[in-house]
């Protein structure tokens, strides 16, 4: 008996030690990772040595069916600290998101040995030294993000390796040397960013072979050589004419829009608005595109001219071809040239056309992306794709009212869209052609200016880069419609929008609030600005929750919405103080990682409800703890709430909570019932929030204030 009992007790402990161990490593790593991000242990104090790290209470951390580490979600959480070589323990880490941080030091390559992982974020940091050479082996990447950062040196050849890679973002850093030849392997790349840096050398012509490239930015860099819009004539192996074709397909045509090539003063082509045109002795040389790699070293040759037509002589195989260098043959070769290269360009654009013509076809039938998970989002939790980027392929122009079917996929009619619509002229007219004392505010995406219309209105027009909006046509038509759909007296309106292929922009066209942002009247010293009286604050309040109430209920003629981004930055005022919600929907409008690039702002001002570091989604709820922070900071008249403001508010004591500007004018009563309110919005959990509605009914009881 005792011998069976032995037995099974070693069996179960045989069973069960290797899991332990497991399990014992992965905290470890978490633990060292701890200590390599957060040095002074304020931030990830929920990760604990006798914890468990599946347990859902460290904080940013997130397990497979298998109880195994597989996300990490930090984004925009203040961590100063630097990376730990003990990431590369998390074996079965599929993303790690640490991007809007402060984080130093370099890369480290043993994040190679992450075979599994999907998504590595860890742009906006400040992190230095180069990109390692070992990240080539990581053979799950779909998404790179390393931009904003102070990296130097070369990009690795190995770069190449990375076959499943759909990103590589690599834009404002410190890099230098050729943009390597081994990037035309990767044949799912579609986005490609390198602006901002100090490249040199020329385009690599084996980026043309690659269809699933839809953006390529290579904007303020050192560039040079030619983005061609027109191809030499040549069967001669020696000229590689079929990649000049190749290029001037994917830049001029596929990538339209898409294509971002500007302050790069060697960098030339005709038909490109950014470009300078390039000179006769440029546009013979053939020589300016790269097809050898940027590492290594390159021939002393000395740049070629294409022969002369008379010269022409056909390399095949000398029993099979003449050799006759008569006068007619060359013309009839070139002839036949030329009239097969107009058949192939003709085919193709046809072509492009009708592909294009599908798609939108095909996203007529597509849902809305109300709810739609963040790229951030945890891999167990849905079905995984690369991060949502933008991807524009526009060649004759960028119209999404261009066809007629597009329209008809966000539920209405040009007809109806058509009357919101502004002209170029109008809008540069408005702004003064986008003069920099109109210039109201700029962000990575957009800029806001200030304008005049003919009729004499005020009006706000937010510039929007194409690169920045949405994918699919269809998609940012339904975007379209929803924002002009909105309309209630706490939104600002959208008069219109126009869309423009010159300048590669689409603009919003609002009106103007003449008392500026809410964020104007905080953190006002003693006589050194407008100070809001009480009864505006509960009026600027009261209207604020009606908005929200708007745009969260669900009525035929709109869905619900939740606002994602609601600040006193993005509350504006009209001559009256009523409160006016800006941005409403835009989010329908933009690519997911301009979306999500937004979030920088939230986090750091306190407004990102706890709950999306661990889901990754978007709630009513989400507004409403928005909403209870703005409550506090229009009590305290602060923009940063600090520990000491909201336990003053969680213990009614107002003489350390409400703004003394106000000197004592105010009521206490309503100042309890706001109080108590803000602590509700701001709970922890969700759950525990109230909702909109109730909100509403709590602040209805107070009198008007005028």
């Amino acid at each position: 008996m005792e011998a069976h009992l032995c037995l099974s007790l070693f069996l179960l402990f045989a069973f069960l030690i290797p899991f332990m161990v497991v399990g014992n490593a992965e905290l470890r790593a978490l633990m060292e990772l701890k200590s390599s991000l957060d040095p002074e242990g304020k931030i990830l104090s929920s990760w604990i040595s006798d914890g468990e790290p599946c347990s859902g209470f460290f904080e940013g951390v997130a397990c497979n069916e298998h109880w195994k580490v597989a996300n990490i979600s930090l984004q925009g959480k203040g961590l100063s600290g630097w990376l730990s070589p003990a990431l590369a323990e998390l074996k079965c880490l599929s993303g790690l998101y640490l991007h809007y941080n402060n984080l130093s030091g370099e890369i480290p390559p043993h994040l190679s040995n992450l075979t599994d992982l999907v998504d590595l974020y860890l742009d906006v940091n400040s992190l230095s030294g180069t990109i390692p050479p070992e990240l080539g082996n990581m053979a799950s990447l779909q998404v790179l993000q390393l931009g904003d950062n102070q990296l130097e040196g070369n990009i690795p050849t190995q770069m190449g390796s990375l076959k499943q890679l759909s990103t590589l973002a690599l834009q404002y850093n410190k890099l230098t040397g050729q943009i390597p030849l081994s990037l035309g392997n990767l044949e799912k790349l579609s986005r490609l960013n390198l602006s901002f840096n100090n490249f040199s050398g020329t385009i690599p012509a084996t980026l043309a072979q690659n269809e699933h490239l839809e953006v390529l930015d290579i904007q303020n860099n050192s560039l040079s050589g030619i983005v061609p819009s027109g191809m030499p004539l040549s069967y001669f192996k020696d000229y590689i004419f079929i990649t000049h074709l190749s290029l001037y397909i994917l830049v001029y045509c596929r990538l339209g829009e898409g294509f971002q090539g500007r302050n790069n003063p060697g960098l030339c082509g005709v038909g490109f608005s950014t470009l300078r045109d390039c000179n006769k002795d440029q546009g013979l040389n053939v020589n300016h595109i790269d097809t050898s790699d940027g590492e290594q070293p390159k021939k002393s040759n000395s740049p070629k001219a294409l022969p002369e037509p008379a010269n022409v002589q056909l390399h095949c195989d000398q029993t099979h071809c003449s050799k006759s260098t008569r006068f007619h043959q060359t013309v009839i070769t070139a002839s036949v040239v030329i009239t097969t290269l107009t058949v192939i360009c003709a085919g193709f654009f046809t072509f492009f056309r009708y592909r294009r013509q599908k798609q939108r076809i095909g996203n007529t039938s597509s849902s809305s992306s109300e709810g739609k998970l963040s790229p951030d989002q945890p891999k167990e939790f849905y079905t995984k794709t690369p991060s949502a980027l933008v991807n524009i392929e526009y060649c004759s122009g960028w119209d999404p009212l261009s066809n007629g079917q597009n329209a008809d996929a966000g539920g209405l009619s040009n007809e109806y869209l058509n009357q919101f619509r502004f002209n170029v002229d109008e809008v540069e007219s408005a702004t003064q052609y986008f003069s920099e004392a109109n210039l109201l505010g700029k962000s990575k995406f957009s800029a806001v200016y200030k304008g005049v219309l003919r009729d004499g209105s005020l009006v706000a027009i937010r510039s929007i880069s194409v690169t920045c909006c949405k994918t699919e046509e269809a998609e940012f038509v339904k975007g379209l419609n929803l924002l002009t759909s909105l309309k209630h007296e706490n939104l600002v309106r959208l008069r219109g929008f126009c869309c423009s292929r010159s300048r590669g922009e689409c603009f919003l066209i609002y009106d103007f609030a003449t008392m500026g942002n809410l964020s104007q009247y905080l953190d006002i010293e003693d006589g050194s600005g407008h100070v809001l009286d009480w009864s505006k604050r509960v009026s600027i309040i009261k209207g604020i929750a009606k908005g929200i109430g708007y745009l969260h209920s669900n009525e035929a003629s709109k869905p619900t919405i939740v606002h994602q981004n609601i600040s006193v930055e993005n509350v504006l005022l009209d001559h009256q103080f009523n409160p006016l919600i800006m941005d409403a929907g835009l989010p329908k409008l933009l690519a997911d990682d301009v979306v999500f690039s937004a979030l920088k702002v939230s986090a750091a001002m306190g407004y990102l409800a706890p709950e999306y570091i661990t889901t990754g989604r978007f709630t009513e709820k989400s507004d409403i703890y928005a909403f209870g922070v703005i409550i506090l900071q229009v009590l305290s008249g602060k923009t940063t709430i600090g520990s000491s403001i909201r336990m003053a508010v969680e213990s009614f004591r107002f003489d350390d909570s409400v703004d003394t500007n106000l000197r004592g004018k105010y009521s206490k009563s309503e100042a309890a019932t706001l109080s108590k309110l803000a602590i509700q919005c701001t709970h922890e959990l969700p759950d525990q929030r109230p909702s909109i509605v109730d909100v509403i009914q709590e602040l209805s009881v107070f009198p008007a204030h005028l």
